[in-house]
């Protein structure tokens, strides 16, 4: 029996939540993100989408292609709560979850749905209970494997309810552009075009004759794409909480640059980025990395592994800034990036110091970087912190 696989997506989750916060901008095109020179939509309201901006795109860009976009900078502790509302409710239902994001989840609602006799009404009700408890709007699909659930899910938002049979494979995907299928990504969709593959139905056509110059294309992943198609994917919902290695952001520049202001407005945004990942993922990190692509697409690393490990936004963005200064201060970049190394649970860190003295560390810290931050834009040490002048006053 084949099991009932449930993708679950929250919808432009990011500025639904800022509708939470605030209803006005229900039905408004807003955009989520840095709102100014590298910044980059984070997510957008269906109403902006309908001007064209999209994720991923240059803030700039999607101003000029909707000049009344309302711009909301991250609240990152804030949608992470929801979030956690999100997955906990999912959890009232079933423990066999899989979290894929931070706004969707792969559950195994094969025993949960067994005795019920109208499937599509229990999982539209599923739908209606999460936006009574939690005013968050999701799509749902169902399918007996994990790419045909993510692919359901997709298949029709805001607040969609998409069921795929293997009979269904057919006539619900093979019409699909082939830039809309899992797994299939911007590099990729252009070299399927060049070989006369434009929708997913061309794609398995040629899967089914296992076409050599397809296989060429795809290398290792054929088979999977294979499988996928025909229906035979995973349906493994995998509990095991994933637990990153290392945490990182990067951003191409609008234009090439060696502008001060405009390379430290992009440390602090990525910096911000970082620390809120890694908060959510509650680690801490002891080595901070940048990454500096020049204008002739030169790529170059640098890192400095600190004493204490942090997630702390303005940690981040000093080190970052020092690592930068004594390094590529001349040079002229396209593309920024941050990364948060050698990785920890926080809670390591509690078993080696009491809470007190860990907040003490937090507090102590934030403020010496905020020293710092004043004493580099005044180029002289003209700020220390009160417990450094009574240091002093009591060496005289």
């Amino acid at each position: 029996m084949s099991k009932v696989i449930v993708h679950i997506d929250l919808n432009a989750f990011f500025v639904r939540c800022e509708e939470i916060k605030d209803p006005s901008l229900e039905n408004k095109p807003v955009a989520v993100g840095h709102d100014g020179r590298g910044g980059i939509v984070s997510t957008c309201s269906y109403k902006a989408r309908e001007y064209g901006v999209s994720s991923g795109m240059p803030m700039f860009h999607a101003k000029k292609l909707c000049p009344h976009l309302i711009i909301k900078p991250s609240d990152y502790h804030y949608y992470s709560a929801l979030s956690d509302q999100f997955m906990a409710f999912v959890a009232s239902y079933t423990k066999k979850i899989e979290i894929a994001s931070i706004d969707e989840c792969f559950a195994d609602f094969t025993e949960v749905i067994k005795n019920e006799k109208d499937v599509p009404a229990f999982f539209r009700k599923i739908q209606k209970i999460l936006y009574e408890k939690t005013k968050l709007k999701c799509s749902i699909g169902v399918a007996s494997t994990k790419f045909l659930a993510k692919m359901a899910s997709d298949y029709k938002k805001p607040m969609g309810l998409t069921i795929i049979r293997k009979s269904d494979i057919a006539p619900l995907l093979y019409p699909l552009d082939i830039s809309k299928m899992f797994g299939i990504g911007k590099k990729t969709t252009p070299r399927l075009r060049e070989i006369g593959i434009n929708t997913i139905g061309d794609l398995a056509l040629r899967c089914q004759k296992d076409d050599p110059i397809l296989m060429s294309q795809l290398g290792k992943f054929y088979s999977t794409i294979k499988d996928w198609i025909s229906g035979k994917g995973s349906d493994e919902v995998i509990t095991t909480p994933w637990d990153p290695k290392s945490i990182g952001n990067s951003t191409t520049l609008k234009e090439d640059t060696n502008n001060k202001s405009t390379i430290s407005t992009t440390f602090r945004y990525l910096s911000k980025e970082v620390s809120s990942r890694a908060m959510k993922e509650n680690k801490l990190g002891h080595t901070i990395q940048i990454v500096v692509k020049e204008s002739d697409f030169k790529v170059h690393n640098k890192s400095t592994t600190i004493d204490n490990p942090t997630n702390n936004e303005n940690t981040i963005y000093d080190v970052a800034m020092r690592l930068y200064e004594k390094n590529f201060s001349n040079m002229t970049v396209r593309l920024l990036g941050v990364t948060l190394q050698n990785l920890i649970d926080a809670k390591d860190i509690a078993i080696q110091m009491s809470l007190f003295d860990y907040q003490q560390h937090e507090e102590e810290s934030a403020t010496k970087l905020l020293i710092n931050d004043l004493n580099r834009k005044l180029k002289k040490k003209a700020l220390i912190r009160a417990s450094e002048v009574e240091k002093h006053d009591g060496n005289k």
